[in-house]
């Protein structure tokens, strides 16, 4: 009982009424459980790793999302290395900034040097408990906003699935504008909840805090002013709805398939396969053509057509029933409604004539022009009519040169 009554003397600061010998034991006794304790901590931390290890490579995978991978492995293991090198730092230097002081505590020269090591430890954490004790109301009211908006927008994704799967029918409202207007109305609630939220923060009245909004306000508004031009026209070109993934569709005389809609640019796929990108402002502001849906909205499909010119020679009608023959034999030109010409134009030394037929695969809408160019023309020369002849010609529409 003495001994603990003299250490706790000691540690209390009353050194003076004990000889030199015991406070040198006393201190010897500390200095040798630091080492002791630096070395289990050492020893614990290496089994750690190596145990880590072991695991790691029998039952840690990949990080993945789908099949796109995050990490591989040794990655995930190198961010555990080093959290656990992190934490073995900090409990090291807590071991030796614990048990510094009490040896100095031991004599009364350093006794000062004791106390402010003391005050450099405590001072701090009572700093950081009285501020944690004070900050438990803000973090209440965080912690309920926070519930209260992830059960909101849980519920709206879940009317959103069912609006988009049709199980839920909205009258003028389309299923393709469900996840767009969800994803909206979670933008607009993730930044109610940080305009109400960033009062409760710590800090959030201090200049340093409003400085550092001020500076991310400033460079967000300044470098991304176009990026916020195309998510605009994203969004209003979905309420338009002129067109949808998979669609072919003509944009500045570029014609083919969508194949990505983003919230900044609209990707296409050509015939060519060749991938041109649009700026979703560029769209908004430019001509669509849509083909899909003419064959959607409209039952005879999509009608495609080509001008010839041939001499007044010959009589119209044996010019009609040609070009209505080399129609019909053409692949995927629908025989209901059937082929029809139509006379546009009456020149000097010959009439143009339009041959129009009606399909509905319009992905091979390339391979439909050049069988119909092939039928015409093999059409012609059974009949004896040759359409090299000078002001004979075939008039391509700008679609098929794409």
């Amino acid at each position: 009982m003495n001994f603990w009554k003299q250490l706790v003397a000691i540690i209390s600061g009353d050194a003076s009424k004990f000889n030199i010998t015991i406070r040198l034991g006393i201190a010897a006794a500390f200095l040798v459980f630091l080492v002791l304790l630096i070395s289990v901590t050492l020893a614990f931390f290496k089994w750690l790793r190596t145990r880590l290890t072991l695991v790691a490579k029998k039952h840690m995978p990949s990080l993945r999302i789908k099949k796109f991978q995050l990490l591989e492995t040794r990655q995930i293991l190198g961010v555990f290395y080093i959290a656990i090198n992190a934490v073995k730092y900090i409990i090291l230097f807590l071991e030796f900034f614990l048990v510094t002081p009490l040896v100095f505590s031991l004599f009364v020269p350093t006794q000062d040097f004791a106390a402010v090591f003391f005050s450099y430890m405590l001072d701090p954490l009572e700093k950081i408990g009285r501020g944690i004790i004070g900050y438990i109301p803000n973090l209440i009211t965080i912690i309920i906003l926070l519930f209260i908006v992830r059960y909101t927008l849980r519920s709206l994704k879940f009317f959103a699935t069912r609006i988009e799967r049709e199980k839920i029918v909205i009258p003028g409202f389309y299923p393709e504008w469900a996840q767009p207007t969800f994803n909206i109305l979670r933008f607009l609630i993730y930044a109610f909840t940080i305009a109400v939220v960033y009062p409760y923060l710590p800090g959030s009245d201090s200049r340093i805090f409003q400085g550092v909004s001020v500076f991310v306000g400033v460079i967000l508004s300044l470098g991304s002013s176009s990026a916020i031009g195309n998510l605009v026209a994203g969004i209003v070109l979905t309420y338009m709805r002129p067109f949808k993934t998979g669609d072919r569709i003509q944009i500045q005389n570029i014609t083919g398939f969508v194949v990505e809609k983003s919230p900044i640019n609209i990707k296409l796929r050509t015939h060519k396969n060749e991938y041109v990108s649009f700026p979703n402002m560029m769209v908004l502001s430019s001509s669509v053509t849509n083909y899909h849906t003419s064959t959607e909205d409209n039952k005879e499909g999509l009608v495609l057509y080509a001008d010839i010119t041939f001499s007044y020679g010959t009589p119209w009608q044996t010019i009609h029933k040609l070009l209505v023959e080399a129609g019909r034999k053409t692949t995927r030109v629908l025989k209901t409604p059937e082929p029809f010409v139509l006379q546009t134009s009456l020149d000097d030394f010959y009439a143009h004539y339009q041959i129009n037929v009606y399909v509905n695969e319009v992905e091979y809408v390339p391979e439909i022009y050049s069988e119909l160019f092939e039928n015409i023309q093999t059409t012609f020369k059974e009949a004896g009519l040759d359409l090299t002849a000078a002001h004979f010609r075939i008039n391509l529409p700008p679609q098929v040169t794409q």
